[in-house]
C-alpha cells in the first residue's frame, strides 16, 4: 500500500491510501471534541476491514512520531476524518454551460473548486487581492466563486470581536467588487459558525442576492435577523444555482 501525506495548511493534511482492496467505509477517528481521546477507525463493511487495520497503524505509527523528543511541533497527535474516494461529480460546464472560476486562499477549497470542474485563480492572502484577481480575470470568466475564511476561523476561535474585524475586511472591499457590476452578486455562507460556541452550528445563514430583475423587499441590512424577513424567505442551499441562473437569464424556464 502507497501512502502519501501531503500539507495543507494550519492543522490540515490531506492522507491518500493507493493499493488494492482499499474502501473507503469506515468511520472517523476524530472525536469532534477537545479533550476527548482519538476514535478507532472502523470498518462499516466487510470489504473495509483491511483499510480500516492499515488506517489505525498509520495513526498508531503517527502518535509515535510525534511523541519524539526530536519533534519540535506542539502537535501530538492526527485525526482522521472523511474517508472517501475521488469523486465522479459532473462539472459546471457540463451541468450550467458556464465557464468558472474560483478565487480562494484556502487550498482545501480551491481543491473542491476543481472538483466541479472551476479554474483556479492565483491571488494573494487577503480579500483586497482576490477582488484585485478577480478585476483582472473578470472578462474570461462568466461565473466566479470567491471564497473568504477568516469569519469561520475566528468564529471557531471564540473571538468575536475578531470576526467583527474580519466581516468589516469584507465590507470594505467591496466598492472594488461593485465597481464591477456583476449581472448577479450572492453573498452568503456554507454554515453558521458562532463565536459564542465556538464551533459549526446549524442556525441558518443569511442570504443575498441582488441583480437588475430582483424584486425589492424591505431588508435593509445584511444579517440573520434581517434575512428572515427578506424576500426570498427561507429555502435549502441546493436552490442557489437556479436562483443564480434564473437571474442571470441563464435558464430556457424555471421551474416545471
Amino acid at each position: 500500500i502507497e501512502i502519501i501525506v501531503s500539507t495543507v495548511k494550519e492543522h490540515r493534511f490531506v492522507l491518500i491510501f493507493r493499493g488494492d482492496g482499499l474502501s473507503p467505509q469506515l468511520t472517523d477517528s476524530d472525536p469532534q471534541q477537545t479533550g476527548l481521546a482519538p476514535k478507532k477507525v472502523e470498518a462499516l463493511s466487510t470489504e473495509a476491514e483491511k483499510m480500516a487495520e492499515i488506517a489505525n497503524k498509520f495513526v498508531h505509527q503517527a502518535a509515535r512520531l510525534l511523541r519524539s523528543p526530536n519533534n519540535i511541533s506542539p502537535a501530538n497527535m492526527v485525526l482522521l476524518r472523511g474517508f472517501s474516494r475521488y469523486p465522479d461529480i459532473p462539472s459546471m460546464s457540463e451541468i450550467y454551460k458556464l465557464k468558472p472560476a474560483a478565487i480562494a486562499i484556502y487550498p482545501m477549497y480551491r481543491g473542491l473548486a476543481k472538483l466541479v470542474g472551476m479554474e483556479v485563480l492565483h491571488s494573494g492572502n487577503n480579500i483586497t487581492d482576490q477582488l484585485e484577481s478577480l478585476r483582472r480575470n473578470y472578462e474570461n470568466f462568466d461565473f466566479f466563486f470567491i471564497h473568504f475564511k477568516s469569519t469561520d476561523s475566528r468564529g471557531e476561535d471564540g473571538n468575536f470581536e475578531a470576526k467583527v474585524q474580519a466581516i468589516e475586511e469584507v465590507d470594505a472591499a467591496l466598492p472594488l467588487l461593485l465597481k464591477l457590476e456583476p449581472d448577479v452578486l450572492i453573498i452568503t455562507g456554507d454554515h453558521s459558525t458562532p463565536a459564542a460556541l465556538a464551533m459549526h452550528s446549524w442556525h441558518p445563514v443569511p442570504f443575498m442576492l441582488h441583480s437588475k430583475w430582483c424584486r425589492p423587499d424591505r431588508v435593509t441590512e445584511f444579517s440573520e435577523q434581517a434575512c428572515l424577513a427578506g424576500g426570498l424567505g427561507r429555502f435549502p442551499a441546493i436552490e442557489i444555482m437556479p436562483l443564480a441562473m434564473a437571474n442571470a437569464l441563464k435558464l430556457d424556464k424555471f421551474g416545471a
